[in-house]
């Protein structure tokens, strides 16, 4: 039995052996490694951060079910080889995790180690963009990495408006992918890095020599906006050597990352007078109880100030107890085993098989994505991506010595002068409307937002092109006799008078794009600017087409044009009878009718009971039309005598002074203005007809009718001068011409016998053009409207364009008036014509009605024969009606006594 026993127990010693010694009891004491150098800033926060927590979290004995937490150490002392040698004697430890490293450089490379011996790595200072937890699982950052910093940084620089960045930067992984970063933002925001400084490590520069080489590179180029992602030590030498180099005077603006603010909050040695006008971001921590009482407690610590990374470092020990302590609540061991592939490995000093793989290390980390707490930093808690959620950060302006906040920036809400932590309720509003931030003082003192951008002060002129056009030389020109560089023309006094509303100088030059003897092709001329080798602007008279505006940026239009057809004309106005030409034949023939018409019913109306319409009729013939055309002269209203013939008439005067009135307008407009013919009305009879059709060489009006007008290339005649326009168009060659209006404005100032056709098809203008993003062109445009304002600009306009030797000019015509038709007079015609049929009725019921009663009576008396036909009452109808109503009552008196009379004499007689 003893023998047995004896041999479980070796076998049992021997399995524990291959095990690698693991356990599964809960362990006394729980070790977690930490990372830094602490001779750094960073290192010396962390290591009192790191003891505060430890004590509270020993504090309480419970709270980890009687186990101690360790906080372990490891001087790194800002060395590389260091760092790594600390992670693998942690690894020989069985710590559960470990914080760190301090450099994104060592996150690298130490996340491998994490990865392969599955052990926990969390950190709050290397936050490099990159450290993707798809390639690092095991890697953590408990802050918001710098992707989030440098979004901040580039909403700041858009909400001022400005587009041109430099970026001052240590050559390491944190530094170098955080610009990266910067620059995709920027690029989102169509600003852009203009030139990225690049400086050596921060542990090896020993001497100013490398930044006061770039320091002098960068004072020489346009950007005055200077972003600074560096470490502390190699950021205060820099603004040492800007200062010296005048570099922190009026029109710069420097951004400093969060290395200045942690300096500053630090209590570390700084000459914050020399910083002056900086801006700088900060990890926003929101206000609250626990922060405060923290930070009473730190002030007794008298090495060193309180700053952000002390917060955090405080927090992500609480992150990795209270995932402990979830673990080992849900049944969790904690148990360490040796890993197979490093035991394989031989080595004569290296003990690789020493390293421990932590086995719950997968589990733990879970615990860890998943925690949920209300912390120094605010609430702690993790998106799924791994990110923090709601990172904000703290905007700060250095001012005389000491430091001004002036707003906030979270993922959130963007920029505010309120707390971010007032947004997070509230849906996300990241409209340009709601950013705000206060205000700042500038470098030299200024309130006022510098520009952002000088002429680099080098002695370099900006290479501006001129087109060296064959014709239409007001617009540009070369003067004769003069250099390469000397111009003139309209489009260059515009140019010049702008430059001088500058509150810069422009040093430039002219340089001549084309060979002279035929106008250059204008989409070269702006690509030329586009790609920057050739030219730095161009300067003409050159369309703002949709083309080009997608490779350059324009300036405001300093002219409005347009394309606009020219074609030969005829004057319309030069006969004899021109008088005519208001109405159209319709409309003449449907007056002169109504005139009748309205003459007849009044006639009709009035004939019975008015003198002035009887008698022979020849007189009642010139009655009638004297009376209705006497009409527009508002005579004989009183004439009429019955309620009837008055309404009809009062209509009729009302229609007539409609007419009149329209009439008399359209005449005037016609014999003021000369109405000129031609078969061509404008684009659309182009369009549709077969005829050629001129264009000036160079100009995009060749494209556009190709591609937009569907025109036919063989249609098309390039002609390269005014003379040749007129040529063309006199002997046929071409039946119009599409030109840009400003062109065809001065043609027609000299050639009197064309006329522009219908009206401008396109809209656009003649602006200046600039490289994308050339805050140049933002400040001509400035200009040009202030040119505008004043009246300069006509002026200008009027000494160049503004001549003509036609004394009726034919250009500002386009085209046949509209004559007035029936069409727009019908509602009139046909109230009138309503009116007199009414009229008609009402008399001719009255009329019928009086004639019946009359008819008995003279029935009685004459009693017809039965020969008596229709056509005798037709007749004797008529009769009636022309008869005089007064006539036609007298008689009817004298018939009724007679017959009254005649019947009393029968009676009597009977009587007898």
């Amino acid at each position: 039995m003893n023998c047995v026993l004896l041999g479980f127990i070796v076998l049992g010693a021997f399995l524990g052996l291959l095990s690698g010694g693991a356990s599964t009891s809960r362990p006394r004491v729980i070790k977690v490694g930490a990372i830094f150098g602490l001779n750094t800033m960073y290192g010396q926060t962390a290591s009192l951060a790191f003891k505060a927590a430890e004590e509270d979290v020993n504090s309480d004995l419970s709270f980890l079910g009687g186990s101690k937490l360790r906080i372990m150490i490891s001087d790194a002392q800002r060395s590389g080889f260091l760092s790594i040698m600390g992670a693998l004697q942690f690894m020989e430890t069985d710590v559960v995790a470990i914080i760190g490293p301090q450099t994104s450089i060592m996150a690298h490379v130490l996340s491998h180690l994490a990865n392969e011996l599955t052990v926990p790595m969390l950190s709050f200072t290397a936050l490099d963009p990159t450290l993707s937890p798809l390639q690092f699982p095991f890697f953590v950052q408990t802050a918001p990495n710098d992707l989030f910093l440098m979004r901040a940084i580039a909403e700041m620089i858009t909400y001022y408006g400005w587009s041109d960045v430099v970026a001052l930067y240590n050559d390491d992984d944190n530094s170098r992918n955080g610009v990266t970063a910067l620059g995709d933002e920027l690029e989102e925001r169509r600003c852009k890095i203009s030139y990225k400084a690049v400086l050596p490590l921060d542990v090896v520069i020993t001497s100013p020599a490398e930044m006061i080489e770039e320091l002098t590179k960068i004072r020489g180029m346009e950007s005055r906006i200077i972003v600074v992602n560096t470490f502390p030590n190699t950021g205060k030498m820099i603004f040492e050597e800007a200062e010296r180099l005048g570099m922190m005077e009026k029109g710069y603006v420097w951004i400093a990352t969060t290395w200045l603010s942690s300096l500053v909050d630090s209590d570390l040695p700084l000459d914050l007078k020399s910083l002056n006008g900086v801006l700088t971001l900060r990890l926003h921590t929101p206000d609250s109880r626990k922060k405060r009482d923290f930070a009473a407690r730190w002030k007794k610590n008298k090495t060193i100030g309180l700053n952000v990374y002390g917060l955090y470092a405080y927090d992500t020990v609480w992150i990795i107890a209270q995932a402990v302590k979830s673990f080992l609540e849900a049944g969790g061991n904690l148990t360490f085993s040796h890993d197979a592939k490093l035991s394989n490995l031989k080595g004569e000093a290296l003990n690789l098989s020493a390293l421990s793989r932590f086995d719950e290390g997968p589990q733990l980390l879970d615990y860890i994505m998943r925690t949920k707490m209300s912390g120094l930093t605010g609430p702690v808690q993790f998106h799924r991506d791994r990110s923090m959620a709601q990172p904000s950060y703290d905007i700060i302006n250095v001012v005389d010595g000491g430091f001004r906040q002036i707003g906030y920036w979270s993922n959130h809400s963007g920029l505010s002068t309120v707390p971010p932590e007032s947004f997070y309720n509230k849906p996300s509003n990241r409209s340009s409307s709601n950013q705000h931030l206060n205000s700042v003082t500038w470098p030299g003192g200024t309130s006022v937002t510098p520009r952002g951008w000088v002429f680099p002060n080098n002695g370099k002129l900006l290479r501006i092109g001129v087109p060296n056009r064959a014709s239409f030389k007001d617009f540009v020109s070369r003067v004769n006799g003069s250099s390469n560089h000397k111009v003139q023309g309209y489009c260059i006094d515009v140019f010049e008078a702008a430059v001088k509303l500058l509150s810069y100088p422009v040093p430039h030059e002219f340089i001549f794009f084309g060979d002279g003897l035929q106008n250059p092709n204008y989409n070269d001329l702006v690509n030329k600017v586009a790609n920057g080798v050739d030219f730095d602007a161009a300067v003409g008279d050159i369309a703002i087409v949709t083309k080009r505006t997608r490779i350059v940026d324009y300036t405001q239009p300093y002219i409005e044009s347009g394309l606009v057809v020219v074609a030969p004309v005829t004057a319309l106005n030069e006969n004899p009878w021109a008088f005519l030409r208001p109405f159209t034949p319709p409309m003449w023939a449907v007056t002169a009718s109504f005139f009748m018409v309205v003459g007849a019913v009044i006639w009709i109306l009035e004939h019975r009971t008015n003198d002035e319409f009887r008698g022979p009729p020849r007189r009642q013939i010139i009655t009638i039309l004297w009376f209705t055309f006497s009409t527009m002269f508002f005579s004989h209203r009183e004439n009429t005598t019955s309620t009837l013939g008055r309404m009809v008439l009062l209509i009729w005067l009302f229609v007539v002074l409609i007419i009149t009135s329209s009439y008399t307008a359209s005449l005037t407009s016609m014999l003021t203005v000369q109405q000129l013919n031609s078969p061509i009305k404008g684009v659309d009879t182009l369009i549709s007809s077969s005829g050629r059709i001129g264009f000036q060489v160079g100009s995009f009006a060749e494209n556009y009718m190709i591609d937009e007008l569907n025109i036919a290339r063989s249609r098309l005649v390039a002609l390269g001068s005014p003379q040749e326009y007129a040529t063309a168009l006199q002997n046929g060659t071409v039946s119009a011409i599409v030109d840009e209006r400003p062109y065809v404005d001065l043609f027609l100032s000299d050639y009197c016998k064309f006329a522009i056709r219908g009206q401008e098809f396109t809209r656009c203008g003649w602006g200046f053009a600039f490289p994308r993003d050339s805050p140049l062109a933002v400040d001509m445009s400035t200009a040009i409207l202030g040119l505008s304002e004043t009246g300069e600009l006509q002026r200008i306009h009027d000494r160049w364009l503004s001549k003509s030797n036609c004394s009726s000019p034919h250009g500002s015509q386009s085209g046949d008036s509209e004559q007035l038709n029936v069409h727009s007079f019908w509602g009139m015609f046909l109230v009138c014509g309503i009116a007199c049929l009414v009229a008609l009725f009402i008399h001719f019921v009255k009329v019928v009605r009086n004639f019946i009663k009359h008819k008995p009576e003279e029935e009685e008396k004459d009693i017809p024969s039965p020969e008596s036909s229709r056509l005798k009452k037709l007749q004797t109808f008529l009769a009636y009606i022309d008869e005089k109503e007064e006539e036609s009552k007298r008689r009817f008196k004298r018939k009724r006594s007679s017959l009254s009379m005649n019947a009393n004499s029968s009676i009597s007689s009977r009587q007898v």
